[in-house]
């Protein structure tokens, strides 16, 4: 009796947040054994004008952040070495890391290409087993991954305090949040600590008198709605207190594209419509990978003269590219024909009626039975196409004929974005 009322008592936790630490940096270190122990700041360009997008851990030390001036970084710390930021790498590492990771626990929720987090099931929510799989995880990175690749780990009731226990010790750490001890350690805080206060909310939150993280606790429901102007206030309450807010459905994602400012190189009509095939087939993979299909594609283009033309079509769900750029090809030349074939500025190419792949599809009464096979065909050829790619490389193996002066324009591209400044909330 005396061990099953222990065992009823236990603390316990739903989410495991893992957040890898100074990631572009230390990826750098892990490759460059020269660079280790280093100050050292990632760069896109190798100019002093330019901002650091990483630091590791002992630039850091000199106040160098994403963000820094790379001027102001040598002011700071002469002994500092920048390196040429490689993307391409990176996702590799976040590939590879993803694997190690669901070595041990599947992971539920990709942040973005440094964080993840994993929804615990029963025999994991209990504060010694979270615990243990954290320090497995950590330790497999080192072991598998590299020994420069480490995370600092957060374990709470709900996947937002998991994000803020992460965010407490760092690097290398480890910080659970228990329901039955909030608020805790989150007084230590600063409002703009957490996930979802930025430069632009916190002063909306000193108008409704909160300046402090005990004023953010106490605060009531409708203060927090107020100074939101919505539900995005009642979320942020709820999730503050341990709601389980992350146990709702991901929402409906209602479109998915890409457009692009062209070089003049690429302003002609052949040219840009290429940009525009690519735009398209780089949707149409990531469609695949989130398991939708869309219904409706919408292209849209503004010439160097300014005008604005587009051009909308329907059909029935598909996601394969091959059948997506026969509906592409059809709209660009309406959509040409309205701008007179002049050169163009832009292009964007949007994806739109998503519907998820589970979901039962309206079967054609009419469509004959190689019709059928042969749209599964497609979708079978545009997924192996996607294998191949991802393994070999961005435009290993193209549809259709890609000139030198287009493939070069969409090379990887990560966005930076100060995590505390996310809207983690909208609604």
């Amino acid at each position: 009796m005396p061990a099953s009322t222990s065992n009823t008592a236990a603390p316990l936790v739903d989410w495991l947040f893992l957040d890898l630490n100074s990631y572009f940096a230390s990826v750098e270190q892990q490759l460059d054994p020269s660079l280790r122990g280093k100050p050292i700041a990632v760069v896109p360009v190798d100019t002093d004008a330019t901002c650091a997008i990483a630091a590791s851990q002992e630039a850091k030390k000199f106040g160098i952040k994403t963000g820094t001036n790379i001027g102001e970084a040598r002011r700071r710390c002469p002994e500092l070495i920048t390196v040429m930021a490689s993307h391409d790498v990176y996702v590799d590492f976040h590939h590879k890391i993803i694997t190690e990771v669901e070595r041990h626990f599947p992971v539920h929720v990709i942040g973005s290409i440094d964080e993840m987090a994993c929804k615990l099931d029963p025999p994991r929510r209990s504060l010694p087993a979270a615990m243990d799989l954290a320090q497995r995880i950590k330790r497999g990175l080192r072991e598998r991954v590299g020994e420069c690749i480490t995370c600092s780990i957060g374990l709470a009731p709900n996947r937002f305090l998991a994000k803020v226990a992460s965010d407490m010790q760092k690097p290398d750490g480890l910080v659970a949040l228990l329901p039955e001890e909030l608020p805790g350690r989150l007084l230590e805080l600063e409002l703009r600590d957490l996930c979802g206060i930025g430069r632009r909310m916190e002063p909306r939150l000193h108008a409704c008198g909160i300046r402090t993280m005990a004023d953010l606790w106490q605060a009531e429901r409708e203060t927090l709605h107020r100074a939101w102007g919505g539900v995005c206030g009642d979320r942020f309450w709820h999730a503050l207190h341990g709601g389980a807010s992350e146990d709702d459905p991901p929402a409906q994602h209602r479109t998915l594209g890409h457009s692009h400012v062209l070089a003049p190189e690429q302003r002609t009509p052949p040219e840009a419509g290429v940009v525009a095939r690519r735009l398209l087939l780089k949707a149409a993979s990531r469609l695949r990978r989130m398991h939708y299909r869309a219904t409706h594609l919408h292209l849209s283009v503004r010439t160097e003269d300014g005008p604005r033309c587009e051009a909308q079509t329907k059909f029935e769900p598909v996601c394969d590219s091959i059948e997506l750029a026969r509906v592409l090809a059809e709209l660009w030349q309406r959509v040409m024909q309205q701008a007179r074939w002049q050169r163009v500025k832009k292009v964007a190419v949007t994806l739109m009626g998503l519907e998820a792949e589970a979901r039962p599809q309206q079967l054609d009464l009419f469509a004959s039975a190689t019709e059928t096979a042969s749209r599964e065909r497609r979708e079978h050829l545009s997924r192996v196409l996607d294998q191949i790619n991802q393994k070999r490389g961005r435009d290993s193996v193209v549809i259709g004929f890609t000139p030198d002066t287009v493939r070069t324009f969409s090379g990887t591209k990560i966005a930076f974005t100060r995590i505390p400044d996310r809207e983690e909330f909208k609604e």
